[in-house]
């Protein structure tokens, strides 16, 4: 006679103490560009992911529940944040090349020149996920608990602690992903830095004021001169004013 397998009941764990500073910020100064509403509305997607989750499992759906919290869910939550804090980043930088330009009076068509190109957006982007790899790892161990845990039975209790154990990495591996795009945050000010000093340092060039009024100079000299008497006047001139 064949034993019937108790599906392992899943409890999904709070996420909150995990998150620790993507919660709840501990900083000596505030980013120079502003990212908390990013940071709390990704905390706020992953509590409401856990929330999903337990009202899931309340209903016994355990598919729902490993949906719910895969790596799938979290990495999107991860992705967006980036994306908008890589937008956030490139339009400010954009504003302080313009307001610079601006201030100098550059033209127009020069200071637009040196707004962040598109390749220039992109490798922004780039560095503000290079945090995220080990968040990424510990995604990863999470999907493979998912599928041991999946099929776990009451009597498999080690596996839904380790899964349980692997919503918690997973949190306190985004608190580091956050706290490491925070500073590519602050180095892409320092990065971009001697680019708008370069810009409060420009001045209009000389040449196109000299290479037109040098001439215009020089007649007006000689015309007085002409006028009185220094130089000789040409004929035209000298009819034209009763010499």
């Amino acid at each position: 006679m064949s034993s019937v397998k108790i599906p392992m009941p899943l409890r999904v764990p709070e996420l909150a103490p995990s998150l620790g500073r993507v919660l709840v910020p501990r900083r000596v100064a505030e980013p120079w560009v502003p990212i908390d509403d990013i940071r709390e509305a990704l905390a706020t997607r992953v509590l409401e992911l856990g929330g999903e989750a337990r009202a899931a499992a309340e209903r016994e759906d355990r598919e729902r529940v490993l949906e719910t919290v895969s790596r799938r869910a979290w990495l999107a939550a991860w992705e967006q944040a980036v994306r908008r804090a890589a937008d956030r980043v490139t339009h400010a930088l954009d504003g302080r090349i313009e307001r610079a330009a601006r201030r100098v009076r550059m033209p127009r068509r020069r200071w637009r020149r040196r707004l962040l190109s598109p390749s220039e957006k992109r490798a922004i982007a780039a560095r503000l996920t290079t945090g995220g790899e080990p968040f990424v790892a510990a995604l990863d161990a999470l999907d493979a608990v998912a599928t041991r845990v999946r099929d776990a039975t009451v009597l498999d209790k080690g596996a839904h602690g380790e899964w349980q154990e692997a919503l918690r990495s997973a949190a306190r591996r985004l608190e580091a992903a956050w706290l490491a795009l925070e500073a590519v945050v602050a180095e892409e000010e320092r990065r971009w830095s001697p680019e708008l000093e370069s810009l409060e340092r420009w001045r209009p060039s000389l040449w196109p004021l000299l290479i037109l009024w040098t001439p215009v100079a020089a007649a007006l000299v000689w015309l007085g001169l002409a006028l009185g008497g220094y130089v000789p006047a040409p004929a035209w001139l000298a009819t034209r004013l009763g010499f």
